[in-house]
């Protein structure tokens, strides 16, 4: 009886160990939107410009909005979640841009965690043992065709 108890004492311990791994990883922003999937799903109708990448001229200004996306990270390496969960972030900003009437988002920056960081060539992301997550915030406009 008392080595079952040790025992469950000890995967209890492991349990919590696994759950509580929160790695945030930096991700190549080309090679997640050159996948097959994300092609398909954000189509052209609205462009995205992520950190001081240059623009057309903005026409009209929507306002500064953010997503915070999470997705089951469980039997899937960091790198395959991540960019899983970076499509839907930008799947929510193309939606949102489209509610507002805006034909791009400029200026996008990752915010895990509140933690805003800038990078023309890539997201942050946090990987867990079965979550992974993806905050982007971007200012929604009309640009110059």
């Amino acid at each position: 009886m008392k080595k079952w108890l040790v025992l469950g004492i000890a995967l209890g311990c492991l349990t919590a160990q696994a759950q509580a791994r929160d790695d945030v990883g930096s991700y190549s922003i080309k090679e997640a939107l050159s996948l097959e999937q994300a092609k398909q799903k954000l189509g052209n109708s609205v462009a995205f410009y992520f950190g001081e990448q240059s623009h057309p001229k903005v026409l009209k200004r929507f306002g500064h909005f953010g997503t915070n996306k999470k997705t089951n990270a469980f039997n899937k390496s960091d790198k395959e979640a991540c960019q899983w969960v970076f499509l839907s972030a930008m799947l929510q900003l193309k939606e949102r841009a489209q509610s507002e009437g805006a034909n791009a988002v400029i200026n996008i920056k990752s915010n895990y965690k509140s933690n805003l960081t800038s990078s023309d060539t890539e997201f942050k992301c946090g990987a867990g043992t079965f979550v992974a997550g993806v905050a982007l915030v971007g200012d929604f406009v009309v640009i110059e065709k």
